[in-house]
């Protein structure tokens, strides 16, 4: 994934990663510019990114409250039937998915230690709990692979099931998009990723995973309920064909058609980690 940005002590000075020539979004509104610690690529925001115009199509108000794996859900269908599950994933992962979510994405590692996955969408119907796989994306995520313990500057991705309830970019979104999206020009990545290539592009398009951040604001947001020190800024973005720091990046196409696809009535989730894990 590419390097997201995060707040650190309202201090406003971007920051690079280790082993990164850091992306950083570009500096700027009215106040210092603030650097949290950087989970995935060095991001900076403006203080006020909550207040930025957003164009919302559909979607429903979400609770202010670190989104890191919602409640448990069953894995029986509604009317008592097993059921097809998403395959690939432990019980416990599937136990993790909310009982109300009917778009999975799926992204899996090769292993602990891979930078490089499989990304695939799965639906299912109102009333089932059939799962349908969709499209499925290779995908580039953390430089180190993956942790269960997200910490900043780890370099590694976190393991978990989180919801996606927000979106932005520096191009205007895709037709068809339902997430609330920050159109914003402030989504600027520079420098060069993990092993030297151009950054450019990468955050044309995000959507903001709720690990560590409150839910409802713009993916510019600083606020880590956490803390600082758990990270932050973890996004799906567009991929500049290399690791990223804690981000899962995936090729332009493949942002445009998730955009168009998600839908917040249908309560999407991210289910991301290593194989089986």
């Amino acid at each position: 994934m590419a390097r997201h940005a995060q707040s650190r002590a309202r201090t406003r000075l971007s920051r690079r990663s280790k082993a990164v020539g850091g992306l950083a979004l570009s500096t700027l509104v009215g106040t210092a510019l603030w650097a949290w610690p950087a989970s995935g690529d060095d991001h900076e925001s403006p203080s006020d990114a909550k207040s930025t115009t957003s164009t919302t199509a559909s979607g429903p108000d979400t609770p202010r409250t670190p989104a890191v794996a919602a409640k448990s859900a069953p894995n029986a269908a509604p009317n008592g039937s097993a059921g097809r599950p998403i395959p690939g994933l432990s019980d416990a992962a599937r136990k993790r998915i909310p009982a109300n979510a009917r778009q999975v994405l799926v992204v899996t590692g090769k292993d602990m230690d891979s930078f490089q996955s499989r990304v695939v969408l799965y639906t299912r119907e109102e009333g089932s709990n059939d799962w349908e796989a969709g499209p499925a994306w290779s995908a580039h995520n953390a430089a180190h692979g993956w942790t269960d313990d997200h910490h900043y500057g780890d370099l590694r991705s976190p393991i978990g099931v989180y919801t996606l309830t927000d979106a932005g970019g520096r191009l205007p979104a895709p037709d068809g998009t339902k997430l609330p999206y920050d159109h914003n020009g402030r989504f600027v990545a520079d420098g060069t990723g993990v092993e030297g290539e151009p950054l450019a592009g990468a955050f044309d398009y995000v959507i903001a995973i709720n690990y560590n951040r409150e839910t409802g604001t713009s993916p510019l947001d600083p606020e880590r309920p956490l803390g600082d020190a758990k990270g932050g800024g973890v996004w799906l973005h567009v991929d500049h064909d290399g690791p990223t720091q804690g981000c899962v990046s995936l090729k332009p196409k493949a942002m445009r058609q998730l955009l168009s696809t998600l839908d917040p009535d249908l309560h999407p989730v991210i289910v991301m980690g290593p194989a089986h894990f």
